[in-house]
C-alpha cells in the first residue's frame, strides 16, 4: 500500500506526460499496482521501484503524431487508447448514417413532388440540429466540460473525448448551410430520370451523409465524455 504522498509523485509523473485524466488515473492505478508488486519482490524502497517502473513505461510515453485528432504530439499510450476507442465510435456513426441514408431513398419516393421531398430533406437533416442542441440544454453544466480550451490546470483534457465533443457547434454549422440548399437532385434523379444530374445526386447524397456520421460521432463522444466526466469527478474533488 503506497502513501498519499507516493501516489501523488505518480500522479505529477503521469500529468508532466499530460494524459488526459481518464486516461491518467486508468495509467496509474496500474502503475500503483506494479510499483507495490516492485517493492515487495525486490524488497526496495518506493523511488528505487517507481524509477524501475517509469523504464517498463518508457516506450508508453513516447511521443508521436496522431494528426487525425490531435495538432500537437502525445504519448503512445494515448494515440493507441484513442485511436481503437475512436474506431468503434466511428463503426457505430457509420452504420447509424446508413441507416439514416436509407431515410433518404424512403423520402424520394415517398414525395409527390420536388417540393415536397426538399421539405423532407430539410426536416430530415434539420433533426441533426435540434437534436444535439435539445441534448446540450438538457446537460448544460456539461458545457463548460466541451470547450477545447478548458483543461484540469490548464495542462490536461478531462477525457480523451473531449476534443470529439467540442466538434458539435462546428458540425452544427455545417448541416446548417446544407439545409439552405433544396436539395432536390437525388429526387430529380431517381424520380423524374433527370440522369445528367448525377454528379449533383451524388454530392447532395454523400455530403449530408458524412456530416451526419459526423455529427454522430461527436454526440456519441460527447456521452462517452460524460461518462468519463463522472468517472473522473472523486479525483478532482480530492485535487480541489
Amino acid at each position: 500500500m503506497l502513501l498519499k504522498e507516493q501516489e501523488q509523485a505518480i500522479t505529477d509523473y503521469l500529468i508532466l506526460h499530460k494524459l488526459p485524466l481518464d486516461i491518467l488515473l486508468e495509467v496509474k492505478d496500474h502503475m500503483i499496482s506494479q510499483v507495490a508488486d516492485i517493492q515487495i519482490e525486490d524488497n526496495t524502497s518506493f523511488e528505487e521501484a517507481f524509477h524501475k517502473t517509469q523504464k517498463l513505461w518508457e516506450s508508453e510515453f513516447r511521443m508521436t503524431k496522431y494528426a487525425a485528432f490531435y495538432a500537437e504530439e502525445i504519448p503512445v499510450i494515448v494515440k493507441n487508447i484513442v485511436r481503437a476507442r475512436n474506431n468503434n465510435l466511428l463503426k457505430k456513426s457509420v452504420l447509424l448514417g446508413l441507416a439514416s441514408l436509407a431515410m433518404v431513398f424512403v423520402f424520394i419516393y415517398l414525395a409527390s413532388d420536388g417540393d415536397q421531398y426538399t421539405d423532407l430533406f430539410r426536416i430530415h437533416n434539420g433533426l441533426f440540429i435540434v437534436v444535439p442542441l435539445v441534448i446540450w440544454a438538457f446537460h448544460y453544466k456539461m458545457l463548460k466540460y466541451i470547450r477545447y480550451d478548458h483543461k484540469y490546470k490548464g495542462k490536461l483534457f478531462y477525457t480523451m473525448y473531449q476534443q470529439n465533443a467540442a466538434l458539435t457547434l462546428s458540425m452544427i454549422g455545417t448541416m446548417a448551410q446544407i439545409i439552405v440548399k433544396d436539395g432536390k437532385y437525388p429526387y430529380l434523379f431517381f424520380r423524374e430520370r433527370e440522369y445528367a444530374e448525377f454528379g449533383y445526386m451524388l454530392v447532395t447524397l454523400l455530403l449530408p451523409y458524412l456530416v451526419q456520421v459526423m455529427i454522430i460521432f461527436v454526440m456519441l463522444s460527447f456521452f462517452e465524455h460524460k461518462k468519463a466526466v463522472a468517472r473522473v469527478q472523486d479525483f478532482l474533488n480530492t485535487q480541489a
